[in-house]
């Protein structure tokens, strides 16, 4: 068993932490789910009651970049025949499809979200399986993407639906409108300096900077705005958090 950073970190509100194996090998009970949703509730107000909404999570320089970053989660989306298919034409032919609660539904290649206003930043990644990296992050702010599609008022929820898998369930992640808009949330095509690598997620996925990384969702193939999480797969709002118990909430 391990303490995650985010255990550690929020510790002293919560007046201590709770342990949680790696994000590939949890399997928690109900009462430990429980417990998990009422922590990650109380966290959540509680830090952003401390910290400001847009508050930027650290940047780094070059000079402090990781010499090797690990892969988190899956490392292909192999078994999806779509995915696959798009891999094989380097991706030449994907396109980012944009719907739910949106006046105008989108559907962009790689080639448009690389001529959107572009943010770079190097960033920690922080595992919840305990280890952490520093590297170096490039695509448009998900707010560009999502101001492009205009969300309707009833839009509360940005779900990235993801073309890897764990068996037959697919992957999938969400966040709020306040870190949808967040200017480090962006979605990323290239890191450090180099388009974004098949194990990393290619060809975009989600950096959502101040929230652990099973946030940071890979393969993403769809962006869906939503009123509710309700109904949708477990309804716990991610893969992790409906298979495992993990926090909706994973802000550091």
């Amino acid at each position: 068993m391990i303490v995650s950073r985010r255990k550690l970190i929020g510790a002293g509100t919560l007046g201590g932490g709770l342990l949680l194996t790696g994000c590939d090998k949890i399997n928690a009970d109900p009462t430990l789910r429980s417990m998990l949703t009422k922590a990650g509730a109380l966290h959540e107000n509680a830090q952003r009651l401390l910290v400001s909404r847009q508050a930027l999570a650290q940047e780094f320089t070059p000079a402090e970049m990781s010499p090797v970053f690990r892969s988190n989660g899956n490392i292909d989306a192999d078994d999806n025949d779509e995915w696959a298919d798009l891999a094989d034409d380097d991706f030449a032919q994907y396109q980012l499809k944009v719907d739910g609660l949106v006046r105008r539904p989108l559907a962009l290649p790689l080639t448009a979200l690389r001529a959107l206003p572009q943010r770079r930043q190097i960033t920690r990644h922080d595992c919840v399986e305990g280890w952490s990296a520093i590297g170096q992050w490039q695509g448009p702010p998900l707010a560009a993407v999502l101001n492009l599609a205009g969300l309707l008022p009833a839009a509360r929820y940005i779900i990235f639906h993801c073309a890897d898998r764990f068996d037959t369930t697919p992957y999938y992640e969400s966040i709020d409108l306040i870190d949808a808009f967040h200017p480090q949330t962006i979605l990323a095509h290239m890191m450090n300096g180099a388009a974004l690598a098949i194990e990393h997620g290619a060809p975009l996925r989600l950096r959502v900077e101040r929230q652990l990384g099973y946030k940071q969702a890979k393969y993403i193939m769809r962006i869906e705005a939503r009123a509710t999480l309700a109904g949708l797969y477990g309804g716990g709002g991610g893969y992790w958090e409906d298979a495992a118990g993990y926090e909706w909430y994973a802000g550091i």
